[in-house]
């Protein structure tokens, strides 16, 4: 729970950060300037992803499909430009691990599980439907490092939460307007954590926004 709040306090701050920017002619950009384009990316955002998880520990990798969601808020400045700030959950089914023989005949297990995130993310629209994006942020990922000899005995077993950050960008259409527009993206995620792992993501979501 401690993870959860910490990565829910990031993305409120995130979005608090952002809201000045937004917020510096109400009338023009908000209103005016989103009417004038069409666009729809604006309010809080609602969506679920797929797609593969890599897991990358001890020189090694491992792919496994993956599944989450985010929850977000958008504003816009200007015409083209889209600002905003998410939170993010993500879970590898029962977790992604690689396994390796050492040279003294131990074996070393890492596995990585869930991930809970907070970016930054700001986009240009290509068309008012169309958006080009890239984000920034704070993950942290639930790992665990095993040793075992070489008789199966275990010999090292640490379960922890490891800190890092994330980068990424994709792209997003707007499928349907109205007061809740669906909508659909790609998007490739880079996660670093702490003691030389990392996580690499290639997801499709599916959203629907509040305006």
């Amino acid at each position: 729970m401690k993870i959860q709040t910490l990565a829910l306090a990031a993305t409120i701050v995130a979005g608090f950060a952002a809201q000045p920017a937004m917020a510096q002619d109400d009338a023009s950009t908000s209103s005016e300037a989103v009417s004038s384009n069409g666009t729809s990316f604006r309010g809080i955002r609602i969506e679920g992803n797929v797609g593969g998880d890599r897991f990358q520990s001890e020189g090694d990798h491992n792919d496994k499909f993956g599944y989450g969601g985010t929850v977000g808020f958008d504003g816009t400045i200007g015409e083209r430009v889209v600002i905003g700030a998410e939170g993010s959950y993500w879970n590898p089914g029962n977790g992604n691990e690689n396994c390796k023989g050492l040279n003294d005949g131990n074996s070393i297990c890492h596995k990585a599980f869930q991930e809970w995130g907070a970016a930054v993310r700001a986009g240009y629209l290509v068309t008012p439907q169309l958006l080009v994006f890239g984000k920034a942020g704070y993950v942290n990922g639930e790992q665990r490092r095993r040793i075992d000899g070489p008789t199966g005995d275990q010999l090292v077993y640490d379960h922890y939460n490891a800190d890092g950050y994330q980068v990424g960008g994709g792209v997003e259409y707007t499928v349907t307007q109205g007061p809740a527009p669906v909508y659909m993206n790609v998007q490739y995620v880079y996660s670093n954590y702490h003691g030389d792992t990392s996580r690499q993501r290639l997801m499709a979501g599916v959203g629907i926004r509040f305006k």
